[in-house]
């Protein structure tokens, strides 16, 4: 009998819902929340209300996509942590109800451990064991991958996240919220050796941000003093350099961490792999480090269902689930 499991994201500020039949995802659909633009971040009791207005009609368009009927499903999968608290609640809530009403089994899913298997929705895929960077605006972390359900942290950081780095370096610049991609969009144009910004010696394989950010904030207030027009004449020069350093401490410490473990199949996940510049400073990397090297595609890389849906898999054949008492928290290690 096939094994059909609906599958529900609500971590953050988008709303997904997505079907995976054998292995393979069939729909994946996620409804975006605009609302933050205006507040230059999400609010989380904005972000709780809207997933009460789209996880209907998200999930009724994924179960359509699929040409899956609510009775043809095997499970229910939903993200139990991490994540803001209210938003997690709404999901959780919602695929309780739904895997109780149809007396099917429930499966909680870590949000970062999806991130990582979503390098195993389409080919090439990599082998066991890898490395995994996972990047997002509130994670940063190289994982040994050893199993679908084997994984073990090897360094993070200490304080932000390369999201938060992205994010709030476009804040200083002036640029509207969700700054990262803009970062990224001027960066494409602009020359990342025009400035330079020290790379922060941290210990082991772990990172840190806030020193960069700091740098960069000194940097643009002395230029501005000088120039108060600085930043709008050297835009994308100014975001390829903060982007070329954010990526090169990433990947340096791939570099180490490929060293130490000799593992040299590397993969990216989370919502910074989405980054022009990350994707190819890994391709760079592994050619000249002599890598197998794997990025998810666009639509699998930001917050979305689907990769709920391949960790939901695997958990299903390992009959790996969750009592209808389950309750999804904020934080909460792999």
């Amino acid at each position: 009998m096939s094994v059909r499991i609906l599958a529900i994201e609500s971590s953050c500020d988008d709303t997904g819902a997505a079907v995976i039949v054998d292995g393979k995802i069939l729909s994946n659909h996620i409804a975006n929340q605009s609302i933050h633009e205006q507040y230059g971040g999400v609010v989380p009791e904005l972000a709780s209300r809207a997933h009460q207005e789209n996880i209907v009609p998200v999930v009724d368009i994924a179960l359509q996509t699929a040409g899956v009927k609510r009775e043809e499903l095997s499970a229910i999968a939903f993200t139990q942590s991490p994540g803001l608290i209210g938003s997690l609640l709404v999901g959780s809530c919602f695929a309780k109800s739904m895997a109780m009403a149809l007396d099917i089994p429930l499966i909680g899913v870590h949000h970062m451990q999806a991130h990582v298997l979503a390098n195993f929705i389409d080919d090439p895929k990599p082998d066991f064991p890898f490395l995994c960077l996972t990047v997002s605006g509130g994670h940063t972390q190289i994982v040994l991958c050893e199993s679908p359900l084997q994984m073990r942290v090897i360094g993070a950081t200490l304080d932000d996240a390369a999201g938060e780095a992205f994010d709030k370096s476009a804040k200083i610049l002036g640029l509207p919220y969700p700054g990262g991609p803009l970062i990224d969009k001027y960066a494409q144009s602009g020359d990342g050796n025009r400035f330079k910004f020290t790379e922060p010696r941290i210990p082991e394989l772990n990172f840190s941000f806030s020193g960069l950010k700091t740098a960069i904030l000194y940097f643009l207030q002395e230029n501005q003093q000088k120039d108060p027009d600085f930043i709008a004449k050297n835009l994308p020069d100014i975001c390829a350099s903060i982007q070329q350093r954010i990526v090169s401490i990433l990947m340096n410490k791939m570099v180490k961490a490929s060293q130490e473990t000799g593992i040299r199949d590397i993969a990216i996940a989370g919502g910074v792999s989405a980054n022009s510049g990350l994707r190819k400073a890994l391709a760079e990397y592994g050619t000249k480090h002599h890598w197998r090297t794997f990025i998810p595609k666009f639509e699998y890389c930001t917050d979305n269902a689907g990769m709920i849906a391949m960790t939901a898999y695997y958990k299903y054949l390992a009959g790996d689930f969750v009592s209808l008492d389950v309750v999804p928290t904020a934080r909460a290690a792999f």
